[in-house]
């Protein structure tokens, strides 16, 4: 290892290897609300998004593990699966392509031929309509990579799903990583260090390990990221190595790199609606669809933790009373009340996690009722089990804070994925060279 200082500025030389639908009943699509009002169909969003009210349910995992990261390892047999539903049921033609992204998300100055082997779109052409169910819809399905679509780089990719074969008609956005098993990371997560936030935040420590891979800048090149339970709204980034020795790149910080423990998340099952769960209070259906309405929630900022079983703030899609996963889940309207005293004057509650895309939105607001004195918003989901939690959202803030609803533990179970990324001197784009995932359980 070489170091050399000038003017103040060191380069150094490693050897490395890296959240309202109405009550009445179930909706119709045209009635189903916008995510976002001011949403323009040449406007594209470099986040997980959906532009049409009549998409639901849009789900991107690694094959067969339902509700993983959307990642996979470069040229590998792993796959990643698209699934969504139309409300509108009949077909319709919804074709898809892919952006290449820089570890930021924004798009990278490389052509689409540069990155992409093969065909640069292709058709969803698997589609199945719905068995039995009160509320219609058609099912499509994509894998990819595939025989006609492959991937010849690393980093960050944002898939876009459009209609009619024109590419402005954006119907779906969904990030995704493709990554290159290069360097190594080991990381683990405990207690804050600080004193302060010891009982209620988690550290992330890791260390890069590198073997014939050359990092020329560490400093400048390259860029790590945290993600928490698969959220995209709250990541750590920036972070620089705190000490390098030898072929090591070591991040052991106190403050840079924790997170709020957070609680264990909430949950309720309607795989059946025709049998009441524990967190569901009532269910009625008629030939408009059906309503499921849960039990109040407590607010739980000021209860100790207490252990609690969830799967991170996901969703599976199933159904007790059937065969099919994908086509003979019904839908209906979920009601969520939230007691509250009164509703403060700074901002707003939303349900969150996964049933929202981590998305703060319109349609996950909750809104007071002075006569329930209750926070209440209703959703409109396909069966399965879910888990969720209740956020706030302060005015003028850019993230939201579990703190009033949920409160913070150390001790909560959750999921962390580190991300090393790096851009080699005259490279046009962000490599992901290295991924580790683990949990503050050690499984």
């Amino acid at each position: 290892m070489v170091f050399t200082l000038m003017a103040g500025v060191y380069s150094l030389f490693i050897s490395c290897s890296m959240k309202n639908i109405p009550v009445s009943a179930a909706p119709a699509a045209d009635t189903l609300p916008v995510k976002a009002e001011y949403y323009k169909r040449d406007f594209t969003r470099y986040e997980n998004y959906v532009y049409e009210k009549n998409i639901r349910t849009v789900r991107l995992f690694r094959q067969g593990f339902e509700g993983s990261l959307p990642l996979i390892e470069l040229n590998t047999s792993g796959k990643l699966q698209l699934d969504f539903d139309d409300l509108n049921a009949g077909v319709r033609d919804y074709y898809y392509t892919f952006v290449h992204c820089d570890a930021g998300w924004q798009p990278t100055d490389i052509q689409q031929f540069d990155y992409i082997s093969g065909y640069l779109d292709e058709r969803v052409s698997d589609y199945r309509f719905s068995f039995n169910t009160l509320r219609r819809y058609t099912h499509y399905t994509a894998l990819f990579p595939n025989e006609d679509i492959r991937f010849t780089k690393s980093g960050n990719y944002l898939l876009k799903v459009y209609a009619d074969n024109d590419q402005e008609h954006l119907i779906i956005t969904r990030r995704f990583m493709v990554f290159e098993n290069i360097v190594s990371v080991k990381a683990g997560v405990h207690r804050a260090t600080v004193i302060a936030d010891r009982n209620a935040k988690q550290e992330i420590d890791f260390t890069v390990y590198c073997n014939d891979y050359v990092i020329d800048n560490p400093f400048g090149s390259l860029r790590v990221v945290i993600m928490q339970n698969g959220r995209w709204d709250n990541p750590i980034t920036g972070l620089k190595p705190l000490f390098v020795k030898d072929r090591e790149l070591v991040y052991d910080y106190e403050q840079e790199n924790v997170f709020n423990g957070g609680n264990e998340f909430r949950n309720f099952d309607i795989r059946s609606l025709r049998f009441q769960t524990d967190r569901v209070r009532d269910i009625v259906s008629d030939s408009l669809g059906y309503r499921v309405y849960l039990l109040n929630d407590a607010r739980r900022s000021t209860f100790s933790y207490s252990t609690l079983q969830d799967i991170n703030g996901r969703y599976y899609i199933k159904i007790q009373e059937g065969r099919d996963n994908e086509t003979e889940p019904d839908y209906a309207e979920v009601h969520f009340s939230f007691p509250y005293e009164q509703p403060p004057a700074d901002g707003n509650f939303y349900v969150f996690g996964a049933l929202t895309d981590w998305n703060i939105s319109p349609e996950s607001q909750m809104k007071y009722n002075y006569t329930t004195y209750c926070f209440e918003c209703t959703l409109y989901l396909k069966q399965g089990y879910y888990n969720y939690e209740y956020v706030f959202m302060k005015d003028g803030s850019r993230f939201p804070d579990e703190t009033p609803a949920e409160g913070n533990h150390y001790e909560t179970e959750n999921n962390y994925d580190i991300f090393v990324y790096n851009k080699p001197v005259g490279s046009r784009y962000d490599q992901l060279i290295g991924y580790q995932g683990l949990n503050t359980l050690g499984r």
